[in-house]
C-alpha cells in the first residue's frame, strides 16, 4: 500500500488537476505530492514523520483542489489501525484526518449547509472506518493465532511442549534433505514409568514433564526433542564428538530417575532415508529392550531359585534336628546307664530309619528334571499302578473302582515317574479312609489332555490344609515327611502337565492330574 497505492493516487491526483485546470501552484502541488510519497514509504527512517504525513497531504490536497484526496485520508488512517493503537486514540485520529480533510475541502468550496453536513456525514464515515478496521485486524490476528495453535497442536505434544510423533518425523524429514546434514538419533524408553502411571495419571504425567525438561536442560543445542507412544522419548543430537559422550552421561548420572533402555542411530553414516533410520532405530529399541526383558526374567528365575532353596534348607534342618534332639537325649540317658542304650536302642534305630527316609526323599525332590521321556500308553501306566495296589487296598478292607481311557492315548513321559505319582496317590487316598471305603481311579481323554481322577470316601481336608498341601514338608501325618506331595506336584509339573486338589469333610477328597496327550 506504501510504496504502490499512494504514489499512484497521488500521479492520478496530480494528472487530473492539471487535466481539469484546478491547480493554483504546480510547482507547489508538484513538490508536496513528491514529499508525501517520500514521507509515507520511508517514515521509519524521518523522526517525526507521523506528524509531517497529514501536514503534507494537507498541502497536496489544497494544491490540486479536488475532494479525491480524501483517499489518500482513509489510506493514512488505515496505516494508522494497522499500528494497534488504543481505539480511543483511534478516534480522535479520524476526527483529527476528517477536520483537515473538512478545512482544506471548505477553502476551495463555498460554505453551504450541504457541504456543512458532507463534513458531518465524513466524520462519520472516518470513525465508523476505524471500528471496522479495528474489527477487521482482531478477527484477522484471531485467525492466525488459532492457525498457529492448531499448527503447534498437529506437530507437538500439548502435555510436555515438545514434539510429537508427527513433529518427530517432520523434524527427521527436514534434516535428512539439508546437505551434509549429520545427526544421531537416541531413542529413549523408560521401562518402569508404566507401573508408575498405572498408580496416578496426575503423578505419571507431571514425571513425563519433568523428563522432557530435563532432557530441553541437558541438551539446549538438540535439534529436536520428541515424545511418543506414551513413554517413549526421540532425541535429535547434531553429530559432533561430545554428542553421544553428553548423552551417557546422563543416563550415567541416574538423573532422569528410571531406568531407560536406548538406542543410538547416526545418520548418514548407518543410513540414508528417513524411512531406513526410523526403521533401524526402532528395531534397536526393540532389541535392546528384548534382552533387557530376558535378562530381568533370569534375575528372577534366579531369585526363586534361591529362595525356593532357601526354604527347603530351613525344613530339611528342622526335620532332621528332631530326631537329632531326640538321640542326643538319649545318648544322655545311657550315660547315667554305664552307656547302656538297651532301653532305647529301638528308638534310637527309628529315628536314624527317620532319618534316612527323609534324606532319600529329599534327595529324590531335588534331583534334576526328568529326561528318560518316551510315548506311552496312559491306559498301561495306569493297569500297572492297579496292579501294584489292589492288594493292598484289598488287605485293608477298601474297595477299589477303575474307569480307564483307550491304550490308543499316549503321553509323552517318564513312565516310572508318573507310576510313583498316581502310586503315591493312591497310597494317601488309602491312608485317609480310617474305614474301609471305596477308591475311584477315574481316567478320561478331554481335548487334548488327559484327566486322571482319584477319588477316596476318607474324611476330607478343611481349607486351611488345602492351601499347604503342596509345599515342602508340610503333613499331617504323625510319621509322614511332607514331601510326597510336593515331589509328585514337581513330576507331574516337569511333564508339562498340573495337580489339583478338591476336598470336603466327611466326605473325601478328590486328587486330579491333568497332562498333555500326543497328537498324529
Amino acid at each position: 500500500m506504501r510504496r504502490v497505492v499512494i504514489p499512484f493516487f497521488i500521479v492520478f491526483i496530480f494528472a487530473a488537476s492539471f487535466f481539469l485546470e484546478k491547480q493554483p501552484s504546480a510547482i507547489l502541488l508538484l513538490v508536496s505530492g513528491f514529499l508525501l510519497t517520500f514521507v509515507v514509504n520511508l517514515h521509519y527512517k524521518i523522526p517525526y514523520a507521523v506528524y509531517l504525513q497529514p501536514l503534507l497531504l494537507a498541502l497536496f490536497h489544497w494544491s490540486s483542489h479536488l475532494n479525491w484526496c480524501y483517499i489518500l485520508y482513509i489510506i493514512l488512517l488505515i496505516l494508522s489501525v494497522q499500528k494497534k493503537l488504543r481505539i480511543s486514540r483511534l478516534i480522535l485520529l479520524a476526527a483529527g484526518y476528517s477536520s483537515l480533510y473538512t478545512f482544506i475541502r471548505l477553502t476551495y468550496l463555498p460554505l453551504t449547509k450541504y457541504n456543512l453536513l458532507v463534513s458531518v456525514q465524513d466524520l462519520m464515515s472516518f470513525i465508523l472506518l476505524v471500528f471496522l478496521m479495528r474489527y477487521l485486524l482482531t478477527t484477522e490476528l484471531e485467525k492466525r493465532q488459532l492457525l498457529k495453535r492448531n499448527r503447534f497442536l498437529i506437530t507437538h505434544d500439548p502435555l510436555t511442549g515438545v514434539l510429537n510423533y508427527e513433529g518427530y518425523i517432520q523434524a527427521i524429514e527436514g534434516l535428512t534433505q539439508k546437505k551434509n546434514a549429520n545427526f544421531v538419533l537416541v531413542l529413549l524408553d523408560f521401562q518402569d514409568f508404566k507401573s508408575v502411571n498405572n498408580q496416578s495419571i496426575a503423578s505419571g504425567n507431571e514425571i513425563l514433564i519433568n523428563i522432557s525438561r530435563l532432557l530441553q536442560t541437558y541438551f539446549p543445542d538438540a535439534l529436536a526433542i520428541s515424545r511418543y507412544a506414551g513413554d517413549r522419548f526421540a532425541l535429535i543430537l547434531p553429530d559432533h564428538d561430545n554428542a553421544i559422550d553428553d548423552f551417557l552421561s546422563l543416563l550415567d548420572s541416574k538423573l532422569l530417575g528410571y531406568e531407560v533402555t536406548y538406542c543410538l542411530t547416526l545418520f548418514p553414516a548407518e543410513v540414508r532415508t528417513v524411512q531406513e533410520i526410523i526403521a533401524l532405530a526402532e528395531d534397536r529399541l526393540f532389541q535392546n529392550k528384548r534382552l533387557l526383558w530376558m535378562k530381568r526374567e533370569e534375575q528372577m528365575v534366579q531369585s526363586e531359585k534361591m529362595k525356593i532353596v532357601g526354604e527347603l534348607a530351613a525344613g530339611m534342618a528342622h526335620e532332621i534336628r528332631n530326631p537329632l534332639t531326640a538321640m542326643q537325649g538319649f545318648m544322655q540317658l545311657s550315660k547315667s546307664q554305664s552307656y547302656n542304650i538297651q532301653p532305647w536302642f529301638d528308638l534310637i534305630m527309628n529315628e536314624i530309619k527317620r532319618m534316612n527316609e527323609l534324606t532319600a526323599e529329599f534327595l529324590q525332590f531335588s534331583k534334576p528334571h526328568i529326561s528318560n521321556m518316551r510315548p506311552e500308553s496312559m491306559a498301561k501306566c495306569i493297569d500297572r499302578v492297579v496292579f501294584l495296589t489292589e492288594s493292598q487296598a484289598t488287605s485293608r478292607g477298601h474297595y477299589l473302582t477303575v474307569s480307564n481311557v483307550e491304550e490308543s492315548v499316549l503321553v509323552k513321559m517318564d513312565r516310572d515317574k508318573v507310576v510313583q505319582v498316581l502310586l503315591n496317590l493312591i497310597r494317601n487316598a488309602m491312608e485317609a479312609m480310617i474305614e474301609p471305603g471305596h477308591i475311584y481311579v477315574r481316567a478320561r481323554q478331554v481335548n487334548k489332555e488327559v484327566v486322571v481322577d482319584i477319588q477316596d470316601t476318607g474324611t476330607g481336608m478343611p481349607d486351611d490344609i488345602l492351601q499347604n498341601i503342596f509345599n515342602p514338608f508340610y503333613t499331617t501325618k504323625e510319621n509322614g515327611t511332607g514331601l510326597g506331595l510336593s515331589i509328585c506336584y514337581k513330576i507331574v509339573q516337569d511333564h508339562g502337565g498340573s495337580l489339583s486338589v478338591q476336598s470336603t469333610v466327611d466326605e473325601g477328597s478328590v486328587f486330579t492330574v491333568k497332562l498333555p496327550v500326543m497328537t498324529a
